[in-house]
């Protein structure tokens, strides 16, 4: 993240996935990072708005985005956004979106390593660059 705050950029990859056609879990151990997002998702515009909800609401089977401390996808989610920095095993996802930032970028860059050769994995690095997402790696 250089440029726009997670909570956007949860926002815009949510939309895509939505617009796919399938559901999205995002992932952040932090409450209020949650609450920020969950926000963001709800006031995107009268004709955008994401609804969204928590693991622990009733019906958050039923969340086309669902917002969790864990990768337990309650919703079905066939993608998982890692909001908070950290990465999970994305066991069962079809596409897993690490999020990070400056403080949270070596840990990214060993994730990275980490994942080199990974049977059945495709591995993408995308770089905001004036505005526009840019496939670096």
């Amino acid at each position: 993240m250089s440029r726009d705050p997670v909570e956007k950029v949860v926002a815009l990859i949510a939309q895509r996935v939505l617009d796919g056609g399938a559901k999205v879990l995002v992932v952040s151990k932090d409450p209020e990072q949650r609450n920020t997002i969950s926000r963001e998702l709800w006031s995107a515009g009268p004709e955008s708005f994401l609804a969204n909800g928590e693991i622990a609401d009733s019906e958050a089977d039923r969340q086309p985005v669902l917002l969790s401390a864990t990768c337990d996808a309650a919703n079905g989610a066939s993608h998982v956004i890692f909001a908070d920095g950290e990465y999970r095993e994305p066991e069962g996802f079809e596409r897993a979106f690490l999020l990070f930032d400056d403080a949270t970028v070596q840990s990214a860059r060993m994730t990275w390593k980490s994942l080199d050769g990974g049977h059945g994995l495709e591995r993408s690095f995308f770089r905001q660059d004036g505005g526009k997402w840019v496939k670096v790696a």
